[in-house]
C-alpha cells in the first residue's frame, strides 16, 4: 500500500464525504478511531488526517483503507498531505497542571491509593469537571481531552508511583511525584487544597469573567493555577481595594508598600499618587470561599507582590517582610 498516488482532488473528495456524513459517522463507517495527534486543517475545519488519507486512497484506487491497513504518522500521511499543499497540525493534549494532578491524587487517596477504572462514576465526574475547566483553551485540546480513559490513566500513574507500591511504576507527568509526596506528608492540608481547587474550578466554569488577564503574567511559575487566578481576582475588588487604601492613608498619611516601604508618589510624583497593589493575607486553599474584609488585605508594591506569587507555595506576608529585612540589613 502506498499513499504516493494520492492527488489533491482525492483528498478534497474525502473531506467532502467527511463533511457530508459528519465526523462520528465517517470514522465509524470507514473503520477509524478519532485522531490524537495529526489533523488536516482546511477552511477553518479540522479533519482526522489518517481517516482522510484512507478514504482518499479509495477514491484513487477503489481500495478504501481502514485504520489497521497502514500507519498514519509523520513519515506517511503527514508527509503526503503536506506535499499536496495541505496544512497538517500536530495536536497533543496539554500536560496535566498541578491543580489537575491534585484532584486526581485526591481521588486515588480516597480510594486507598488504588487506581480507578474508566467506568468508575468518580472518574466520570472528574473528567467532566476538567473538561469544563477554562484553563486550557479549546484550541489546545485534543478530541480525547481529559476523557474518562485519560483520567483513569492518570490515577494509574499516581497509584503506581506511591511509595508503598511494589510493582513497576508508569512514567507519569512532571507534577505527579511532588503532589504524591505532599499528600503523604500533609494529607489534611492537601485534602483541603483539593476541595478548594474543585470549588474554584466549578466557580470558574460558571464565571462570565474573561480568563485573559495580563496581570497574571509571571506571577506564578506553576501555570497560573486556578486558585491563584481566583485569589488574584479577589484582591482586585475595586471597592474593597479603595477602602483599604483610604484606611491606610488616613493612618499613615501616605501610601507605601508594607513590606519594603516603597512609595510610588515619592518616586514618580503625582503619577504615582495612591498607586499600590493589594494582597490577600490568606490563600483560598487555606481560607476557603469566605467573604473578604479590608483587614484581610495588605498593601504591597509590584515587586513585593510578584515575589510572593513567583513560586508555589507562596510566601506569607511575614516571610516576605523577614526576607526584605534580612537582605536590606546586609
Amino acid at each position: 500500500m502506498s499513499l504516493a498516488s494520492l492527488t489533491r482532488s482525492d483528498v478534497l473528495a474525502a473531506v467532502a464525504e467527511f463533511d457530508r456524513l459528519g465526523r462520528d459517522e465517517f470514522l465509524e463507517r470507514h473503520g477509524f478511531g478519532t485522531a490524537r495527534t495529526y489533523f488536516l486543517e482546511l477552511n477553518g475545519s479540522r479533519y482526522d488526517s489518517k481517516a482522510i488519507a484512507g478514504y482518499a486512497h479509495g477514491v484513487r484506487t477503489g481500495d478504501y483503507l481502514r485504520s489497521g491497513d497502514f500507519t498514519g504518522g509523520d513519515a506517511t500521511v503527514v508527509r503526503r498531505l503536506q506535499a499536496l499543499g495541505f496544512v497538517v497540525r500536530t495536536h497533543r493534549n496539554p500536560p496535566w497542571t498541578r491543580d489537575e494532578v491534585v484532584l486526581a491524587c485526591d481521588l486515588v487517596r480516597d480510594n486507598d491509593w488504588r487506581w480507578l477504572d474508566s467506568e468508575d462514576e468518580r472518574v466520570g465526574e472528574l473528567s467532566e469537571l476538567l473538561q469544563f475547566n477554562p484553563a486550557h483553551p479549546l484550541e489546545t485540546r485534543g478530541s480525547d481531552f481529559r476523557n474518562r480513559n485519560g483520567v483513569a490513566r492518570k490515577t494509574a500513574d499516581i497509584a503506581t508511583q506511591h511509595p508503598e507500591y511494589t510493582g513497576k511504576p508508569t512514567k507519569g507527568g512532571q507534577h505527579d511525584r511532588v503532589v504524591i509526596e505532599a499528600f503523604v506528608s500533609r494529607p489534611a492540608a492537601m485534602a483541603a487544597e483539593a476541595k478548594a481547587i474543585r470549588m474554584a474550578m466549578l466557580a470558574e466554569a460558571n464565571d462570565a469573567v474573561s480568563l485573559v488577564d495580563l496581570d497574571l503574567d509571571g506571577l506564578s511559575a506553576d501555570e497560573g493555577a486556578v486558585l491563584e487566578r481566583r485569589h488574584l481576582r479577589r484582591e482586585r475588588d475595586p471597592r474593597l481595594r479603595r477602602k483599604v487604601i483610604e484606611a491606610y492613608k488616613r493612618q499613615h498619611g501616605k501610601i507605601a508598600c508594607e513590606a519594603c516601604g516603597f512609595d510610588f508618589q515619592r518616586t514618580y510624583g503625582i503619577r504615582g499618587a495612591d498607586f499600590i497593589e493589594v494582597h490577600h493575607r490568606t490563600p483560598l486553599h487555606v481560607s476557603g470561599p469566605v467573604k473578604t474584609r479590608a483587614d484581610d488585605l495588605v498593601l504591597l508594591c509590584s515587586n513585593c507582590h510578584r515575589m510572593i506569587h513567583r513560586t508555589s507555595p507562596w510566601l506569607t506576608v511575614d516571610d516576605l517582610m523577614a526576607l526584605v529585612t534580612t537582605n536590606v540589613v546586609r
